[in-house]
């Protein structure tokens, strides 16, 4: 069983949720991302999720645009994060690993050798925002045959009929985008999560995490009443910039909390979370 897999199983017996937060790799440099990997995982994360920085970042608002900015200007490379990840996996070798970026830095790597040594290093999962669906060949086999799971994004806008082909050979989660826009500008309801949550059910088995505006303790727990993982992004970043460590490794314990609490609602008998 994958380490993604397993953590999902661990907190579905246990009727919870699970907390991935986000670190730009090399904001504002890499000793501060290492000690952000050790430290989210001592303080409640169950998944981490590790942007590689990009020049182009579509997908994403001014927090993380800034973050990777920052990044870059710090000497981040796509071998340099996995040369973090290889240092993080020499102490902890149970937190699961996903690795969030773009399209043309793995394509330059060459995608057979990234994702060879992208599993090698200790990545459990990729995702990449701005692959097509319709293109997915170009990863999926090299993916496979290296055990790294492939996390599709899904929206609101994503139709019923579109679902299941967004979905093929997927694995390890499906990633929801809460919302129509960017990283870090709005959030969901909990009245849109209960109406959004169910159609993507019925498209797969596989636990669903909520991205793309959950910024509190308050609003974590909403998304772990009506889905298997809460994402944060922006807020930790946000916060990063403005005070130290410390105080994100706070938030980050205060958001493991609410997520973790147990779901207001019965799970699921077919194994899903909630």
């Amino acid at each position: 069983m994958s380490r993604i897999a397993a953590t999902f199983a661990k907190l579905r017996a246990e009727n919870r949720a699970a907390l991935i937060p986000f670190v730009e790799a090399f904001d504002p440099d890499r000793a501060t991302s290492a000690a952000l990997l050790t430290g989210m995982a001592a303080n409640g994360a169950d998944i981490i999720e590790i942007g590689v920085p990009f020049t182009d970042p579509m997908a994403d608002g001014p927090t993380i645009q800034a973050a990777g900015r920052r990044a870059l200007t710090a000497g981040a490379t796509l071998r340099g994060v996995l040369d973090l990840v290889r240092e993080f996996r020499r102490d902890n070798n149970e937190t699961p690993l996903v690795l969030m970026g773009y399209l043309n830095p793995f394509l330059s790597y060459g995608i057979d050798p990234f994702c060879r040594d992208a599993a090698e290093a200790g990545i459990d999962g990729l995702i990449v925002v701005d692959l097509p669906t319709e293109e997915a060949d170009l990863l999926l086999p090299a993916a496979a045959a290296n055990g790294l799971d492939v996390i599709r994004l899904v929206a609101p806008t994503t139709s019923d009929e579109r679902l299941p082909l967004v979905l093929a050979g997927s694995s390890g989660f499906v990633y929801y985008v809460s919302i129509t826009g960017i990283t870090g500008t709005r959030t969901a309801s909990a009245e849109d999560l209960a109406r959004d949550i169910p159609r993507s059910r019925r498209a797969t088995d596989l636990p669903i995490a909520v991205g793309f505006g959950v910024r509190t303790p308050a609003q974590a727990a909403i998304v772990a009443a009506h889905a298997d993982a809460a994402i944060v992004a922006s807020a930790l970043i946000e916060k990063l910039a403005a005070t130290d460590i410390a105080t994100v490794l706070s938030d980050v314990a205060a958001l493991a909390a609410a997520t973790h609490r147990p779901a207001v609602m019965p799970a699921r008998a077919s194994g899903n979370l909630l």
